[in-house]
């Protein structure tokens, strides 16, 4: 299959992996994040930590948006979903996420609420052309790469003159989060980890390009290396880390150069631009509140927008003090450092984000087995 099969032959991985080692400093490690959750299972999913030599640590980060969600937003969705005639629309992954008192959408929905699941925005527009008498409410939850869709959704919602569709946003910015960790003292109660140097996001940066990483890399001296999810594609991205390391470069490279420009895609940019601005603050789970990072629906949709329409608790719930995901988010641990991954937390009863999501990095150690060197 073109543009897959040849991004995943095991000749190919074994001899980068090869030249990786040999270019390893013996005197030095690399201590790498790869930030989006589609490279944790790619990494899982290929048991690409099984090539590389000790040197190279690759550490799991916040690049999962469900992940990263706190409890009371779960906790505002619920509530919104308990209103009166109100049809709650969201993706799969977010449903399972546990709230406060593990109260989850689908347990809300077991208790009568009317949540539904869609596959688009487009989905949730048509709920509400199709129940002109309910009020449809979209859960839009997401990096920059869902946030053009939405923007789309609010501006055919205006154009249509639907007065039963309203979003409840959620989409986060990736340059903060990075930031964040790269500097925030409050992160740091969790404790802290070397970072040298990162594998930038993939399907954000076909959104916003390469460019804005080029901050971190010249203020922080981190280099960047933006990544494809293949695992050809994520041993590409480390050799050439690897290779910036020892040269003692920073710079922003991009690997995933058959998707992304250094400029990204400029129209979803302006859609974004005209339904979206920054909020001054945004709670993330695993980081605390972190300033501009994440998004809310401007003045000229208001009437479109469900914190403006609906009461919800807006509070700030602490996680499972037995949980670990904030800490796993940040990198500090690993999914086998929880106490309850595996045991009281799996896909099937999970008690934190990180096990709910696709995309979550204890999801991904269990689906893929790399939990198994727990017991050995």
């Amino acid at each position: 299959m073109k543009y897959v099969d040849e991004f995943r032959c095991a000749r190919q991985a074994a001899g980068l992996a090869a030249v990786i080692r040999a270019e390893v400093r013996p005197d030095r490690r690399y201590h790498l994040m790869e930030f989006c959750g589609g490279h944790t299972h790619a990494i899982s999913r290929y048991g690409l930590p099984d090539l590389l030599p000790e040197a190279v640590r690759l550490i799991h980060g916040p690049g999962c948006p469900v992940c990263v969600l706190p409890i009371g937003r779960i906790d505002d969705a619920v509530a919104i979903a308990g209103q009166p005639g109100v049809i709650l629309a969201s993706y799969g992954d977010v449903l399972r996420v546990p709230g406060s008192g593990q109260v989850s959408l689908l347990k809300a929905k077991a208790q009568g609420a009317d949540v539904r699941m869609v596959y688009s925005t487009l989905d949730a527009l048509r709920l509400a052309t199709a129940n002109p008498d309910r009020q449809v409410v979209f859960f839009a939850i997401g990096f920059e790469t869902t946030t053009p869709p939405t923007a789309v959704a609010l501006r055919e919602a205006g154009r249509l003159r639907l007065t039963n569709f309203s979003v409840f946003c959620n989409h986060v910015v990736t340059p903060a989060a990075i930031q964040n960790i790269l500097e925030s003292p409050e992160v740091r109660e969790l404790g802290t980890v070397p970072l040298d140097g990162f594998i930038g996001p993939a399907h954000v940066s076909t959104v916003i390009g390469s460019r804005p990483y080029e901050y971190f890399a010249r203020e922080y001296h981190k280099p960047v290396v933006v990544a494809g999810f293949e695992p050809l594609d994520v041993m590409q991205a480390i050799l050439m880390l690897v290779r910036q390391l020892n040269d003692g470069r920073a710079e922003v490279e991009n690997q995933f150069s058959r998707a992304v420009t250094r400029e990204g895609n400029a129209k979803a940019q302006a859609i974004v631009a005209e339904v979206f601005e920054l909020r001054q603050s945004f709670e993330w789970r695993g980081l605390g509140v972190v300033p501009y990072s994440a998004l809310r629906i401007k003045a000229a949709y208001a009437d479109l927008d469900a914190e403006v329409r609906y009461p919800t608790p807006g509070r700030s719930v602490a996680d499972n003090p037995a949980c670990a995901c904030g800490a796993i988010l940040r990198g500090v641990k690993r999914p086998r450092d929880c106490r309850l991954f595996g045991a009281a937390c799996t896909p099937e009863t999970p008690m934190g984000s990180c096990m709910v999501s696709a995309e979550g990095a204890c999801a991904a150690y269990y689906s893929y087995g790399r939990f198994r060197d727990v017991a050995a």
